[in-house]
């Protein structure tokens, strides 16, 4: 009984440090995305873009890059953000509404897909993509086995590191996280399961900070028919 409170309390003082010391572990993410695509993009997407820090890092590269957000609030700050970027464009959109069929060279998303319904929102990133582009996700995952735990046990103290090495960006890093958020409820074996039957061919890695990446070339689904 005594462990637990004091594994309680080590919970809680690490809760409230990491409170205090906000960093975006979406962000984060942003340099090992654009490793993964072309150095040349004709047309991208980003679902649930939120302020636009990742369309605007892609705008440098692409001749279009849009971001898309089912939050108004959210979409009228990643314009106002973008000014001088005129071929990063943003609307307020649902990715399930989304029209029109292999129009773009890379769709991308960051912690959006557990939000929504996973085989549904691939399938609409599969039809969405052009032949020979890319779909690169970073989303969340459920803890559920062993190993998870343990990544989960490597990834606090670092966690609390970054909130530290970052203290000059907490106001950015507030405003980036302040979108709604939703616990994940797939495990990364559910992850694995939905991608292989929607996406075959895509690669999924457990990630640091809570997170796994899915990376798929439209080309697999050409090779996969053969």
């Amino acid at each position: 009984m005594r462990i637990s409170r004091v594994l309680v309390t080590i919970i809680e003082r690490i809760d409230r440090f990491n409170e205090a010391h906000p960093w975006s572990h979406n962000d984060f993410y942003h340099r090992w995305l654009l490793r993964q695509l072309p150095a040349r993009l004709q047309r991208t997407i980003d679902v649930g873009c939120g302020t636009g820090n990742l369309v605007r890092a892609i705008s440098q590269r692409a001749a279009v890059a849009e971001g898309i957000d089912a939050d108004p609030a959210v979409i009228a700050a990643a314009r106002e953000r973008a000014q001088a970027r005129p071929n990063a464009v943003f609307a307020v959109r649902d990715l399930m509404d989304m029209p029109g069929e292999g129009q773009y060279d890379a769709v991308t998303a960051i912690a959006v897909v557990h939000h929504l319904p996973l085989g549904e929102a691939l399938t609409k990133m599969h039809s969405l993509v052009a032949p020979g582009g890319r779909i690169v996700i970073i989303g969340c995952y459920r803890a559920a086995t062993a190993t998870d735990y343990l990544v989960d046990l490597v990834a606090s103290p670092a966690n609390m590191i970054m909130g530290l090495l970052n203290a000059a960006g907490i106001r950015e890093a507030r405003v980036a996280m302040s979108a709604p958020t939703a616990a994940p409820q797939h495990t990364l074996a559910d992850v694995r399961h939905i991608a292989a039957a929607v996406l075959p061919g895509s690669r999924i890695r457990r990630r640091l900070f809570w997170r796994y990446s899915l990376t798929y070339s439209a080309h697999s689904r050409q090779a996969n028919r053969r």
